[in-house]
């Protein structure tokens, strides 16, 4: 994976870089325990006709807003699961401290990708900022629907109800 750095708090280790000159949609998240919320929201950008790239936070930053039982799986193995689905073109790992997770830091750090159009999930408490992020990197905003009941804590949850 090769550093590509931007000069703000945050930066990227590409897993997967597509080729091609085609702005992408982009999508970043935490993407930890594959579910079919996943699948169907990722289904969904990459059935808009843009090569679909996802930006994996780093583990760092997902133990800090999760808590210490979080990720369940490194975000080396979580870019590289995710690469390997067919609607997705790559993906890459978002660095930073836990506390840079305004949309300036984000737009800053997705510039060099000149996204199309930036995803997210109906009723995410992000919205005005992703919003607002796509904007400022002239993308347009996609917003998708959410599986209800299908999220990574509600899987875990399942699980531990089960053992």
């Amino acid at each position: 994976m090769a550093d590509t750095g931007t000069g703000t708090a945050l930066s990227t280790r590409w897993f997967e870089r597509p080729e091609g000159p085609e702005r992408p949609a982009v999508v970043t998240g935490v993407f930890d325990v594959l579910h079919v919320g996943h699948i169907r929201f990722l289904q969904a950008i990459a059935d808009r006709g843009l090569p679909l790239v996802v930006g994996i936070e780093c583990d760092e930053r997902v133990r800090a807003w999760k808590g210490p039982g979080r990720p369940v799986n490194p975000a080396e193995e979580r870019a590289e699961t995710i690469a390997a689905l067919g609607c997705v073109a790559g993906s890459f790992i978002i660095d930073g401290p836990p506390g840079v997770a305004d949309w300036s830091a984000y737009a800053e750090v997705l510039r060099p990708l000149a996204p199309a159009a930036l995803a997210f999930t109906a009723g995410d408490r992000y919205t005005r900022a992703k919003i607002l992020g796509a904007e400022a990197l002239d993308a347009l905003a996609w917003e998708l629907p959410f599986t209800p009941g299908r999220s990574t804590t509600a899987a875990l949850g399942r699980l531990a109800r089960a053992l």
